[in-house]
């Protein structure tokens, strides 16, 4: 998303150059450690306002409770969020650190407000379920993609084109309404941004060494990375929802 450049392919930066290995390890886990509190601050945010908006009345903010159908504030906060991602993909350079911090908090309060319709479909339970099925599967693929010796970037690419083919399913069957489709799709999904979190953590790692020592820049990047794994744990988890959720 960002134009960050991969070490993978341009090698060491030269502020790592002649740093100690045990000061550039340390230096690489208070990164990521950043990167992880990021993203576990904006899924926290994102279920807080979520639980607020659905056990109370504000819930009749985004779905008008007479007829079931969705309210404006519903449709801001479904596309806002597409703005914002935009912003921060390619904006990325042209704006401060503490306004990308801003806007990936503003980001995941939306994504809340939006997951509030989901108390309404789903019950209390498949949804803690479903969440805690993700925080384990999240916690065991990041560590295999921070740790594995394996070269993931190639994997990147398939993965992406995937999210673009699980897209485009998506719209299609809002017009076929197939139940087989839709469970294809669902399993295909947590199959893809399962790899996705491996994969992102990975080159997470690895743009920390083409960052470090411009603060400026690595705080930036600790953001674009959390976003990015805040993105894998939430598709993950709508997913695994659709797929064994019980609904009201």
């Amino acid at each position: 998303m960002a134009n960050w450049q991969d070490p993978q392919t341009t090698g060491v930066n030269a502020a790592t150059v002649g740093v100690p290995r045990a000061a550039r390890d340390v230096g690489l886990r208070s990164y990521m450690l950043s990167v992880y509190n990021y993203m576990a601050s904006g899924v926290l945010l994102t279920g807080i306002v979520a639980m607020l908006f659905a056990q109370s009345s504000l819930v009749n903010l985004i779905v008008n409770p007479a007829t079931g159908q969705a309210t404006p504030l519903f449709w801001v906060a479904l596309f806002a969020p597409l703005a914002i991602v935009f912003i921060l993909g390619f904006g990325i350079n042209r704006i401060s650190a503490r306004t990308a911090q801003a806007l990936f908090w503003v980001y995941a309060a939306l994504i809340g407000v939006q997951f509030s319709s989901l108390f309404l479909v789903y019950t209390g339970t498949s949804i803690a379920q479903a969440f805690f099925a993700t925080a384990a599967a999240f916690l065991g693929l990041s560590l295999y993609g921070y740790t594995t010796k394996r070269d993931l970037s190639a994997m990147g690419t398939f993965l992406i084109m995937g999210v673009v083919g699980i897209l485009v399913a998506l719209v299609l069957n809002m017009f076929l309404r197939s139940p087989g489709l839709d469970l294809a799709i669902s399993a295909i999904g947590v199959l893809v941004f399962a790899g996705l979190t491996a994969y992102d953590a990975q080159k997470i790692k690895s743009i920390y060494f083409a960052v470090a020592g411009n603060g400026e820049a690595m705080a930036k990047s600790a953001v674009i990375g959390a976003l990015n794994l805040y993105l894998d744990f939430i598709n993950m988890f709508l997913f695994l929802l659709r797929l064994f959720g019980s609904r009201r």
